[in-house]
């Protein structure tokens, strides 16, 4: 049931749906992945390191909340439930325990490289069918892409 009607066909409003929910859920993910990683880390760049892993949390969140309330508008339930999460991601699970500065950023650049590559095959799919909706992803992705340099940056 659906209180809310997209101005989009049946097959468009599914294919953005389906894009919409992948993206919150490697969002939600992302921003869970980076607060475990930021809580955890330590070593010698401990401050710079766990500053920028709150930058990722923050971006995260808020481009998830974006993202959601995009699906929500087109009559697409949005669903960032812990389960959802856990069974959809495309994100690697982070071991438990510390985190050594360098396998911090070694994990978010994974991460977000995940995310990313998943990301553009969304904005791909959404082109013809939304190009309100892929031009969300656009800025998003441009924004997880600059976290990714930055973080292959501190390793490099």
């Amino acid at each position: 049931m659906s209180v809310v009607k997209s101005p989009l066909s049946e097959q468009d409003r599914k294919t953005v749906g389906d894009a919409l929910q992948g993206a919150l859920v490697d969002l939600v993910d992302l921003s869970l992945v980076a607060k475990q990683v930021h809580w955890t880390v330590v070593g010698p760049r401990f401050r710079s390191v766990h500053l920028q892993l709150d930058e990722v949390v923050a971006s995260a969140r808020q481009h998830a909340d974006a993202v959601a309330e995009r699906a929500s508008a087109l009559g697409v339930a949005p669903d960032g439930r812990a389960e959802t999460v856990a069974k959809t991601s495309g994100i690697d699970a982070v071991g438990d325990g510390w985190n050594k500065d360098t396998k911090a950023v070694q994990t978010l650049v994974a991460a977000l490289g995940a995310v990313i590559t998943r990301m553009r095959e969304r904005v791909r799919a959404t082109g013809d069918p939304d190009p309100v909706t892929q031009d969300l992803l656009i800025g998003l992705t441009g924004d997880l892409e600059k976290h990714h340099w930055m973080f292959q940056a501190e390793n490099a």
